[in-house]
């Protein structure tokens, strides 16, 4: 049986493991509304442990709802293996696997030695917390378009993992650039 504690629907923010209908899941959006008559609420984004598949639901801020005790530890990106990914903890050396659909909407910002958190429930990891922002290597960009900077200040790049991101066009092949983990976007050049 997990161990668990109970917060109010209206405490409950992005990040968090929940139990909901009976199974665990990680709270990716909370917003909470304060409506001039009636109860307060928070409406939630929840992902599936299980399953990866997202689900919104709407909690009154009164509402008790379980959250899961969970475990965080540092791990560090390794390899992947296959439909795993294998992540190292840099003091013990202990290599855990964690299933690619997992992470599968930010497999292109796994980069070698990236350190990230692993959420563990009973031993198993259910999440897993990547850091704000990457320095990406770009592998591929177009040259700038001369007279196109009024329309689209910006171009697409390749970067070394095969993801896109739109830059600013001044942003060349083998440069290194900052991108922000949550949105996708470019946030500045590398030193």
């Amino acid at each position: 049986m997990h161990p668990m504690s109970t917060i109010k629907g209206g405490n409950l923010q992005k990040g968090i493991f929940i139990k909901y209908k009976n199974e665990p899941y990680e709270v990716t959006k909370a917003e909470f509304y304060a409506p001039g008559k009636g109860s307060a609420i928070c409406r939630t984004k929840l992902k599936s442990v299980k399953t990866a598949n997202t689900v919104e639901f709407t909690f009154k801020s009164n509402e008790s709802v379980e959250e899961l005790d969970v475990m965080a530890r540092e791990m560090q990106f390794s390899y992947m293996d296959g439909e795993d990914i294998v992540f190292m903890d840099p003091r013990t050396y202990e290599q855990v696997n964690v299933p690619r659909a997992l992470i599968i909407d930010k497999i292109g910002y796994l980069i070698a030695e990236l350190n990230m958190y692993l959420v563990f429930l009973d031993e198993k990891v259910i999440g897993v917390r990547f850091p704000q922002k990457v320095t990406l290597k770009v592998t591929h960009a177009e040259d700038d378009v001369a007279g196109d900077t009024v329309n689209s200040p910006k171009k697409m790049v390749t970067v070394e993992t095969g993801i896109q991101v739109h830059a600013p066009l001044f942003i060349k092949k083998g440069e290194k650039i900052i991108v922000d983990t949550t949105t996708g976007e470019y946030i500045g050049r590398a030193n």
